[in-house]
C-alpha cells in the first residue's frame, strides 16, 4: 500500500467517525425534546457505514483484483432508531396527554455517552494511523539524503 492510499483510507475512517461524533452529540442535545416539527419527540438518530472501493478508475480496479482488494468506509445513510418512545409521568408539562403521560425520545443517555467514547477512541485511531503514514513517508525520503 502506497502513501496516498495510506491516507486516503485513513481520511474516510476519520470522516465517518466525525460524522458518527455530530448524529450522537444530536441524539444528547435532543434528548428532552418532545415535540418536534412533525408533532413526535424527537427519534434518536443512527447511522449506516458501507465499505466502498478505494479508487474508480479502471487501473485502480485492475491493480485492487490483482493484488487484494482495499476499500474506503462512508456514511451510507442517517436513519431514524425503530424503539418506541419511552413514557413519564408528567401531568405539569405541556405535551402530556389527559392521562398525564409524557412521550419522551427515544435515547438512552449512558448507551449514547459510551458511543461517543467509541466514536472518538475509533477517531483517534484513524489519526494515529494517517500519522504513522506520514512519519514513514518523511522517514522514506530522508534515506535518500
Amino acid at each position: 500500500m502506497d502513501f496516498e492510499t495510506a491516507m486516503r483510507i485513513s481520511a474516510s475512517g476519520l470522516r465517518a467517525h466525525r460524522a458518527w461524533i455530530n448524529v450522537l452529540s444530536a441524539n444528547l442535545a435532543n434528548i428532552n425534546t418532545t415535540r418536534t416539527p412533525e408533532g413526535t419527540p424527537y427519534r434518536r438518530r443512527t447511522l449506516i457505514y458501507e465499505s466502498v472501493p478505494q479508487d474508480e478508475s479502471f487501473e485502480a480496479a485492475l491493480r485492487e483484483a490483482m493484488e487484494g482488494e482495499l476499500e474506503r468506509v462512508e456514511v451510507s445513510a442517517v436513519v431514524p432508531d425503530g424503539r418506541d418512545f419511552k413514557t413519564v409521568y408528567d401531568p405539569n408539562h405541556p405535551d402530556a396527554d389527559a392521562d398525564g403521560m409524557v412521550r419522551m425520545p427515544n435515547i438512552n443517555p449512558v448507551e449514547e455517552m459510551a458511543n461517543m467514547l467509541n466514536a472518538a477512541r475509533s477517531y483517534e485511531a484513524n489519526l494515529a494511523a494517517l500519522n504513522t503514514a506520514k512519519t514513514l513517508a518523511l522517514r522514506a525520503l530522508e534515506l535518500g539524503r
